[in-house]
């Protein structure tokens, strides 16, 4: 199995770390024939409007959606969670429009009002997962067909559909690998024993 990054842009490497310590092959996907070797991919936080003008420039965007419409697992978190979602308020901007999610970008305020704190996340178990939240996004609206794994207060700041995981937070940038265990027990079909 090897499972994708894209990377465009972002928290690219710190993604590939985890997935390394979990002993995952990675590659690096920049290009469409990089998606042909993949069996799930992982879209970084970053610039969510970096990131969907660079997709186009690569030609990424229709054979992205192709392969996630034949059943590519993807985790998008932060940036990537924005570009999994079909709906953007208060904006245009143009997502891969894959995920029944409504998103609001910067929802919790600027770079500097960037923050941590412990998040009861069921799926993964009993024990907290401390969200970093960068500039991060947050889930307004979900359709009926997607399961709400996590909330902060009111708001929703991770959801999964069918093999979509969105996160509004950074997994990548904490030690704890539960959130990418998690993914890969969807990847692989097999059950995500909680810790």
């Amino acid at each position: 199995m090897k499972v994708g990054v894209l990377a465009v842009q972002g928290a690219v490497a710190e993604h590939v770390q985890a997935l390394s310590t979990l002993d995952v092959e990675t590659v690096l996907v920049r290009l469409p024939s990089d998606l042909n070797e993949i069996s799930a991919l992982v879209i970084p936080g970053g610039e969510s409007t970096t990131i969907r003008k660079l997709l186009s420039d690569y030609n990424l965007v229709e054979p992205l959606q192709k392969r996630i419409q034949e059943g590519l697992p993807v985790l998008g978190t932060c940036a990537g969670m924005v570009l999994l979602a079909k709906k953007i308020a208060d904006s245009d901007m143009k997502t891969l429009g894959v995920m029944d999610i409504d998103v609001k970008r910067n929802a919790f305020g600027r770079q500097v009002d960037s923050f941590e704190t412990e998040l009861s996340v069921p799926d993964l178990g009993s024990d907290k997962f401390k969200g970093v939240f960068i500039r991060a996004p947050i889930i307004k609206k979900v359709e009926p067909n997607v399961e709400v794994l996590c909330t902060l207060g009111e708001d929703i700041v991770a959801a999964r559909q069918d093999k979509l995981v969105a996160l509004a937070f950074h997994p990548e940038l904490t030690d704890d690998l539960r959130f990418h265990n998690y993914f890969l027990g969807i990847v692989t079909g097999r059950d995500y024993c909680k810790k």
